[in-house]
């Protein structure tokens, strides 16, 4: 893992147990909607999670693009179906997407090692 990726693990992090530790309301009622989404239902949790890859892409949202991705392969995704999915962020956010594609590629390639998925 490169150290952009390290460092967005560790903020996020960081800013999860400061917001557990203020006991905040809202990101309790957050995290109870995040498990709500992404847990299976008529989607499965895998398919879930490469939407969001997408969506990430499209709003440009490192530290989003870095940990659907990861959720995904965690899930069960494998390196092609996370290509599609930034691949339709891309489609769905024109040429800024390319731009936030490159790093969601940084990060693929931090989950499945050059050359592995293809």
């Amino acid at each position: 893992m490169n150290e952009e990726l390290r460092a967005l693990s560790l903020a996020r992090k960081k800013a999860h147990k400061r917001l557990l530790d203020l006991k905040s309301p809202v990101y309790a009622a957050f995290l109870d909607m995040e498990r709500a989404a992404y847990s299976d239902g008529h989607l499965p949790k895998m398919t879930k999670e490469l939407i969001a890859v997408g969506i990430s892409v499209v709003i440009d949202c490192r530290s989003c693009m870095q940990w659907h991705i990861e959720q995904a392969a965690a899930a069960g995704a494998d390196f092609r179906q996370l290509l599609e999915a930034i691949e339709v962020g891309i489609e769905m956010g024109g040429g800024p997407a390319t731009v936030s594609a490159r790093f969601a590629l940084e990060v693929l390639d931090s989950v499945f090692p050059p050359h592995s998925g293809d």
